[in-house]
C-alpha cells in the first residue's frame, strides 16, 4: 500500500521563501519578489465606557489606489473587534479565523471570549510564520475585566496601550492622540479626537485616503459605524472641456509589421440540430 511521503500542513506555507533567498544568491540576474509599502491609517484609544477603533477606507497596491471604500475593521465577537493594517488578505483571513476560533471557543466553554484570549491568538499566529503574514493589528474590547485595547505587530509582539495607532499614517495620528487624550473621556470627546486623528493621518499619507470608519465598543456591544467623516471631498470641474478632433498634432507614426508563425490550426465543426 503506498503512502504518503508528508502529510500535508494546514494553515499558511512558507517553504519557498528559504529556496527563493538560496536561488537570489547564486543566480546573479535573479531578484525575488519584494514587499511593497502598504498605505494605511488605523487608531484607537480607551474611553469611560469602552473602546473606539477608528480606520480609513483606502487600499493601495503600490502607488495606485485599488479600493475607496475598503472595510479595516474586522468583526472578531459580539464585544470584540479588530483594526487590520498591512496586507489587506492577510489581514482579513487572519482575522477571520481568529473570529471562527472564537465562535468554537465560546460554544465550548459557554462564556464569552476575553480580549487576552483573542489577543494571544493572533500574536501565536503571527508569531509562527515570522512576519511573513504582514498583518498589524488593533484588538480592542469589553471583558469582565474592563476596556481593553492592545496592537498586535506581523512579528507577534504585542503591547497594551490605553491609545495607540498604527500603519503608514500612524505618525500624524499618534501626534493628535498624544497631545489631546485624556483618561476617562466621554463617548463623544473620545469620537471626536479619534475622527482627528485619522483626519490627521489621511491628510499627512498619501496611502491613506477616503473617509473614517468607527467602532464603538461597549459593555452592551459593538456598533459599526461606516463613513463617520469624509476629510477629502472630490473636487468638481468648474467647467467642460472640448477639444476638436486634430487639436493636437501627430509628429510622427511608425508601424511594426508583426512576425506570426503558425503552429497548430484545428477546425470544429458546430453541432446543428
Amino acid at each position: 500500500m503506498l503512502k504518503l511521503a508528508s502529510e500535508p500542513q494546514r494553515g499558511f506555507s512558507f517553504e519557498n521563501c528559504q529556496r527563493n533567498a538560496s536561488l537570489e544568491r547564486v543566480l546573479p540576474g535573479f531578484r525575488i519578489p519584494r514587499a511593497h509599502k502598504t498605505g494605511t491609517t488605523i487608531a484607537g484609544l480607551v474611553f469611560r465606557d469602552g473602546v473606539i477603533l477608528g480606520a480609513d477606507t483606502r487600499a493601495t497596491n503600490d502607488s495606485v489606489v485599488m479600493d475607496k471604500n475598503c472595510e479595516k475593521i474586522h468583526f472578531i465577537a459580539p464585544k470584540l473587534s479588530c483594526c487590520g493594517a498591512g496586507v489587506a488578505a492577510d489581514a482579513e483571513m487572519t482575522t477571520r479565523m481568529a473570529a471562527s476560533n472564537m465562535e468554537l471557543h465560546s460554544l465550548s466553554t459557554g462564556r464569552e471570549p476575553r480580549v487576552t484570549t483573542v489577543t494571544r491568538l493572533l500574536r501565536q499566529t503571527l508569531f509562527r510564520y515570522r512576519g511573513h503574514v504582514g498583518a498589524s493589528l488593533l484588538v480592542g474590547g469589553v471583558d469582565f475585566s474592563g476596556p481593553q485595547l492592545y496592537s498586535v505587530h506581523p512579528h507577534g509582539s504585542y503591547s497594551r496601550l490605553p491609545f495607540t495607532a498604527l500603519g503608514s499614517g500612524q505618525d500624524a495620528a499618534l501626534a493628535v492622540l498624544e497631545d489631546r487624550f485624556q483618561p476617562n473621556m466621554t463617548l463623544e470627546a473620545a469620537q471626536e479626537l479619534l475622527v482627528e486623528a485619522i483626519t490627521a493621518g489621511i491628510l499627512g499619507d498619501l496611502g491613506s485616503g477616503g473617509s473614517v470608519d468607527a467602532c464603538v465598543i461597549t459593555g452592551t456591544g459593538a456598533k459599526l459605524l461606516r463613513t463617520l467623516s469624509s476629510p477629502t471631498k472630490p473636487t468638481e470641474r468648474p467647467s467642460q472641456y472640448y477639444f476638436a478632433p486634430g487639436t493636437t498634432a501627430v509628429q510622427s507614426q511608425t508601424v511594426k509589421p508583426l512576425t506570426l508563425e503558425l503552429l497548430e490550426e484545428t477546425v470544429q465543426a458546430m453541432e446543428v440540430e
